[in-house]
């Protein structure tokens, strides 16, 4: 099979990673394109996955609809010289569209229910939506749902790799406990309008941690930063973030991602946007491994009492098992449900507990 994926953001690096390993061993083929942005062509020449540079993106709503225009040709002329048997994406609408043209099913995986722009541009050009069980909105009867959550995709105790027991950052010691907090750039077509942490409470963050003898690293998208946290900020490559947050004592974020990650690796997350998703819902209201804030009041308080609070990590932890345990590891279920498709729609429709062999 030949398969054309399309990558827009670092994490999509990861939702795909392990599923592109799997289908070459068995002998299928992939294009992937990808969104010009030195983390995700860092990430990508890490885990060894050649790429076509598609452009760097545009702002504004003018700016987004060329790009829109110019990323749907080029995905065409390259898709017209490889292809491909099928099209997957991880909510772009580049893929559905170039998909579209060609007469070539797109497979859709999304979990965002707020990215409204994504869908109005990939929903009338798509075959299929993949989206987990938690997942809000309704698609209607192309729509498939999996028990599972995206950062399974990597995450999943199937897939991670092991994280070494020492982490060298600097200033932390074997027993030093140690922060990460996450700002984001709010760039995005689903931040339009809304808002996370305000800088008096970035700035108390730090004041509290230090206080209680914890480390503080920050990563910051560069549209975000501040001269006052320079002497924060965390400088490591970044296929490593991961092993940092399954070590860190506490994660507080405005992305949902990283929220969501950190629960998946049994660390206390706070997350602070006024976004909500039903994944993000879920995570807090039946597994209790985040905690959500649509602004900042509040915060500080959380994070002093996690941080006062004893076993933290060992409670997150069975949190952790307990989530795992219900879930299904989501790369097998892609692998399943891309070699067997389309009868793997028929399947789910009528069974779809026929899934749960993926655990």
């Amino acid at each position: 099979m030949r398969i054309f994926i399309d990558i827009g953001h670092p994490a999509h690096v990861h939702y795909f990673k392990n599923f592109i390993k799997i289908m070459e061993s068995k002998g299928h083929t992939f294009f992937v394109s990808a969104r010009e942005r030195s983390i995700i062509f860092d990430l990508l020449a890490k885990y060894n996955i050649p790429y076509f540079n598609r452009g760097r993106g545009r702002d504004g709503i003018i700016g987004k609809l060329f790009y829109l225009f110019t990323a749907d040709l080029k995905l065409l002329y390259k898709a017209i010289k490889f292809t491909p048997d099928l099209f997957i994406s991880f909510a772009s609408p580049y893929a559905a569209q170039a998909g579209w043209l060609l007469r070539t099913p797109h497979i859709v995986l999304d979990d965002t229910e707020h990215a409204r722009f994504g869908h109005f541009f990939y929903k009338p050009f798509s075959s299929v939506f993949l989206n987990p069980s938690c997942f809000k909105k309704d698609f209607g009867k192309r729509q498939i749902r999996f028990n599972s959550y995206s950062e399974l995709f990597y995450l999943h105790p199937n897939n991670i790799s092991t994280y070494p027991d020492i982490l060298t950052l600097p200033g932390i010691t074997e027993n030093k406990k140690f922060a990460l907090l996450r700002f984001v750039s709010w760039n995005a077509n689903h931040d339009i309008g809304h808002s996370g942490l305000d800088l008096e409470t970035k700035k108390g963050l730090i004041k509290i941690l230090i206080e209680n003898d914890y480390k503080v690293f920050i990563s910051s998208e560069s549209e975000n930063k501040n001269a006052y946290f320079d002497k924060y900020m965390i400088n490591i490559s970044p296929d490593l973030i991961h092993h940092v947050m399954a070590h860190a004592d506490l994660l507080v974020t405005e992305g949902a991602t990283m929220a969501s990650e950190c629960a998946m690796l049994g660390t206390p997350a706070i997350y602070v946007n006024s976004l909500d998703a039903g994944t993000l819902r879920e995570q807090e209201d039946k597994y209790q491994l985040i905690h959500g804030f649509r602004s900042s009041t509040g915060v500080l308080d959380k994070v002093l009492e996690i941080i006062t609070s004893h076993s933290v990590k060992e409670v997150y932890q069975l949190c952790r098992q307990k989530m795992l345990s219900e879930k299904i590891d989501p790369t097998a279920f892609l692998v399943w449900f891309v070699e067997n498709y389309p009868e793997s729609v028929k399947i789910m429709k009528e069974k779809p507990e026929y899934q749960e062999r993926f655990k």
